[in-house]
């Protein structure tokens, strides 16, 4: 069964940093995308849930939402089956709930979930 644990979600100032993480287990793909989706109060999205980064098992290709390029970094540390999201510059309209995903693609259909972790961004 496919665990997803994150951690390091908080409270951040506007313009200040986090970094989270996702470390996966119980899985036996040879290919596989994880990411980070998230979910802000009244999204309408299917799911409530807004893509923001992903990265491949095979080459590390990444993607990234138009809001959060050049502000966020994904990355993997395969030996460990964890993926961080470096999260600079943030804005409040980066608060909310984020999940991490591991599926075929970067899409959450189907996909495995992690608990979520709360990113809050106020002064």
């Amino acid at each position: 069964q496919v665990q997803l644990v994150e951690s390091g979600g908080g409270l951040v100032h506007p313009g200040e940093s986090l970094t989270l993480s996702c470390t996966a287990s119980g899985f036996s793909y040879e290919y596989y995308v994880m990411g980070w989706f998230r979910q802000t109060p009244g999204d309408d999205r299917d799911y409530g849930r807004e893509r923001v980064s992903c990265i491949t098992s095979d080459d590390d290709r990444t993607v990234y939402s138009h809001s959060v390029r050049g502000r966020f970094t994904i990355s993997r540390d395969k030996a460990k089956n964890t993926v961080y999201l470096q999260m600079n510059g943030l804005k409040p309209d980066d608060t909310g709930v984020y999940y991490c995903l591991m599926n075929v693609d970067c899409q959450p259909y189907g996909a495995h979930w992690g608990q979520g972790t709360q990113v809050t961004v106020s002064s």
